[in-house]
């Protein structure tokens, strides 16, 4: 039996029958410590019953996650066919990040979380494309929260592929998040081919990117053939209300064409410099927030030390005090004074 199949293998002999991305602990023997794992089984209940095409996708999935070694994927451990198709990874905490959003809404997330988080998703992307994968199915419950709630990670990639120059079925995304050169006028069957390439990855990007700043649903309420419809129709989601910096980016990747998209690395490169300007914006604004009340408490001392000059009775009354309190300082420290002296007079 191969490694991979016994960390799956230990799951099943201590009587732990797995569903859905559920949350288990394997021993981890290399570390000498107890490792939580999440699992993700194909249904039904015996491989032998599955169809080829989702033996092909299981297939797929852990090839493509076996090779990837990133901080914003979802780090794979193993995984095992018999009795049951299962892919296990590195438990996320954080959950996904769909039901993040759902859980602030309708608040908006906060701008420099949603940015950080943007820029999570794009360096992991870079880093697929640059290793020629198109991931096909960016959407917020395909990307999983750490812990902390600070960072995430790409999962979920029964739909990803190696790239090609060639043509590529017709099988790829959600229609919400869906490009619009994966749309057809003519009726495509599943499993037909068409040609596009990793740009879809930036069309989907920029639909989540959206999502983040707004913590709203794009297309909301419309069904998929509308959605299809608006895309084609180069209908995109109301950037009203967003800050400029993060506008641009939006529309340069959800681009009717293709080709006027940007590469992944070029969007890493504008989101990290646009946190970097936040953080600065944010930092000058508390520099002066504290500037400010500075100013005040001095302003309002200075106003004090006028109203007690402008009252003569004040006036006396505080030089007397001041005196007083002169000279009982003096007396404590006149026998010191004397000591000091006779000891260094010896």
């Amino acid at each position: 039996m191969s490694n991979l199949c016994i960390v799956a293998y230990l799951l099943l002999i201590f009587g732990i029958w797995i569903w859905v991305k559920e949350h288990f602990f394997i021993h981890d023997y290399r570390f000498r410590r107890v490792v939580p794992v999440s699992v993700k089984i194909f249904q039904p209940k015996r491989t032998s019953a599955l169809s080829i095409e989702q033996r092909k996708k299981f297939q797929r999935e852990v090839l493509l996650l076996s090779k990837f070694r990133h901080e914003n994927i979802v780090r794979f451990i193993g995984a095992c066919i018999e009795p049951k198709l299962m892919i296990i990874t590195e438990l996320m905490e954080g959950n996904t990040l769909q039901k993040f959003m759902l859980s602030v809404r309708p608040k908006p997330l906060d701008l420099k979380l949603s940015i950080s988080f943007a820029l999570d998703i794009a360096r992991g992307m870079e880093f697929l494309n640059a290793n020629g994968i198109i991931h096909r199915d960016l959407k917020p419950s395909n990307m999983l929260l750490t812990g902390d709630q600070k960072h995430v990670k790409l999962a979920d990639f029964g739909l990803a592929r190696e790239e090609t120059k060639g043509f590529m079925t017709f099988e790829a995304g959600t229609y919400r998040w869906m490009a619009p050169e994966l749309f057809s006028y003519d009726t495509l069957e599943i499993g037909e081919k068409k040609h596009y390439d990793h740009k879809v990855d930036v069309y989907s990007f920029a639909i989540v990117f959206w999502e983040l700043l707004t913590n709203k649903t794009p297309f909301k309420g419309k069904n998929n053939i509308f959605v299809a419809y608006a895309a084609s129709k180069n209908q995109r989601p109301s950037v009203e209300n967003l800050p400029e910096g993060v506008v641009s980016i939006l529309q340069s990747c959800w681009a009717e064409n293709p080709d006027a998209r940007p590469e992944f690395k070029e969007i890493t490169y504008s989101l990290t410099n646009l946190l970097r300007s936040l953080s600065s914006d944010t930092d000058a604004t508390s520099s002066n927030s504290k500037a400010n009340i500075a100013t005040e408490d001095s302003t309002s001392s200075l106003v004090q030390e006028r109203v007690v000059c402008d009252c003569p009775g004040l006036k006396m009354s505080k030089t007397k005090k001041l005196k007083k309190k002169t000279n009982k300082l003096m007396n404590m420290i006149v026998p010191f004074l004397k000591i000091f002296k006779s000891c260094m007079s010896k």
